[in-house]
């Protein structure tokens, strides 16, 4: 497929390469488990895949240990349960695909070309209805995949067993251990007749595990598309030690990505999963927003609307500013953190909030994370003997000190937005079409077009990807005259702004 031919149909109306170091549970530390059900839906979650997939005690059986095919006879997966979920996982990426116009959009104009023939790719997202909507779309341009998930508590079991049934070699299921996690990646990078030539990531663990253990296949690749913060973070300590051997994609940093899945993802989903994990009132509460980048903005824009008194920490002064004009307190945690009442991480760093930290907070505080990587709450300190772990709801724990005092740890420190709800199709419509148009340029891409180094996605291309969700939103361009784009310096079709451009 042509690149720039589909661009101009543009409408004119410490993150290093170790191992994951998971937080190990000592047999000293005494955990209760309760299981509630509850007659109304809105305290549990809603039926939605998320909710109804629940979470991985309901099944003591490891997927791993069964034998499961679908309808066809296929057997190269490994889900939770095929046989009684996958026709309500295919329910719900019908619902997903009606919210997701620029992704099926782009399906629709490239599937004749199949710009991803025998492009052979490695996944590792997470995997839920919108993702499923990607993965599909990738299928129908032409490509072979084997997938992953690269969070051990986002999965949508239904949406697995969906893609399963659909014949695709899909290896996740939600409440992973950590051996499962790196089993299921395994099976994705390496498998008998099976050459995978590009990676799709969020988060790095692909990279990283075929970096490391398939040096001669990672020699093979032929790009990297990465989606994260965290996973972007990995690639450009690749390239300071010079061990980065191909090119690839940064769609983490492109402006459809930041500005519009970081910020109205997060503005969306930062009230579902606190709602729906402790039927919380937000009027009147003091938050904490650690972090004030496209993911805190949405975060902090959002609970002040609900009422809360909202506090920033941030270490950049642009950004302390930006807090600071939008009318929020920029503190130090230390100022305010025995009075705070909700604690959101979004800053991709780690040990954001330490253990000296939660010893200080107040009972009843809510703690949980808005960034990639889970390593922003040490979460490790609180596996001590002092301390009692208590199960209340899924991906829900009260952490009780000897005194009684309690705080409520999200989903142990991961994604909570991905982990204790589910998160909004439209904007995730956006981030997909980015990486599915990355995947196809890399493919595509002559040789010594580019180095082993990261990209940024090209300004063409992030205007596309707008451009493929304004129809539905009725939005309606103006063109620019001769005389007013010979007055700009700008070709009519774009781009419209230069790269140094802040939106």
């Amino acid at each position: 497929m042509n690149i720039s031919k589909m661009l101009s149909e543009t409408p004119t109306s410490d993150l290093g390469f170790g191992d994951k170091q998971e937080a190990k549970q000592p047999s000293a530390l005494k955990v209760a488990s309760m299981t509630r059900r509850r007659s109304s839906a809105a305290s549990t979650c809603s039926f939605s895949s998320a909710c109804y997939t629940g979470s991985s005690d309901e099944d003591p059986v490891s997927p791993r240990e069964k034998k499961q095919r679908n309808t066809t006879g296929f057997t190269d997966f490994c889900v939770k349960n095929i046989s009684s979920q996958h026709s309500f996982g295919r329910r719900e990426i019908e619902i997903a695909e009606k919210e997701m116009p620029g992704i099926l959009a782009l399906r629709k104009r490239a599937s004749d070309d199949k710009p991803l023939r025998n492009a052979q790719i490695v996944g590792c997202t997470h995997i839920n209805a919108q993702t499923a909507v990607l993965i599909e779309t990738l299928v129908e341009l032409g490509a072979t995949v084997r997938w992953a998930a690269c969070n051990i508590y986002s999965t949508q079991n239904a949406v697995a067993a969906a893609l399963a049934e659909a014949g695709i070699p899909i290896f996740a299921w939600r409440g992973e251990t950590e051996e499962d996690f790196w089993w299921c990646l395994d099976k994705c990078a390496h498998s008998d007749n099976w050459n995978p030539n590009m990676i799709l990531d969020d988060g790095g663990d692909a990279t990283h595990l075929m970096w490391k253990k398939y040096p001669i296949i990672f020699k093979g690749i032929k790009g990297i598309v990465e989606e994260s913060v965290t996973g972007v973070h990995r690639l450009y300590q690749l390239v300071k030690i010079g061990k980065l051997t191909v090119p690839a994609i940064n769609v983490n940093d492109s402006v459809t990505k930041a500005r519009f899945d970081n910020y109205y993802n997060s503005k969306d989903s930062i009230l579902d999963s606190l709602k729906r994990s402790t039927d919380i009132m937000f009027a009147g509460k003091q938050v904490v927003i650690c972090g004030y980048g496209d993911v805190g903005k949405g975060c902090a824009q959002s609970l002040r609307g609900q009422g809360c008194v909202v506090y920033v920490t941030e270490i950049d002064p642009i950004c302390a500013l930006q807090a600071s004009m939008d009318g929020f307190r920029v503190v130090r945690l230390n100022e305010i953190i025995r009075q705070v009442d909700i604690v959101v991480t979004a800053t991709g760093n780690k040990n954001v909030i330490t253990r000296d930290h939660m010893d200080r907070m107040k009972s009843g505080c809510i703690v949980c994370n808005m960034g990639h990587s889970n390593s922003e709450i040490d979460v490790n300190s609180l596996h001590s003997p002092e301390l009692s772990w208590l199960r209340v709801r899924s991906q829900v724990d009260h952490i009780i000190w000897p005194d009684g005092r309690t705080i409520i740890l999200l989903a142990e420190g991961r994604l909570v937005n991905l982990s204790c709800s589910t998160i909004p199709s439209f904007v995730v419509s956006v981030t997909a079409a980015a990486q599915a148009l990355a995947l196809i340029e890399l493919y595509n891409a002559p040789t010594g077009r580019y180095k082993s180094d990261v990209y940024l996605l090209p300004k063409k291309m992030d205007e596309y990807v707008a451009s493929l969700h304004l129809p539905i939103l009725d939005a309606h361009l103006t063109e620019l005259t001769d005389e007013q784009a010979k007055y700009l310096g700008l070709n009519k079709a774009g781009p419209f702004k230069p790269n140094y451009y802040r939106y």
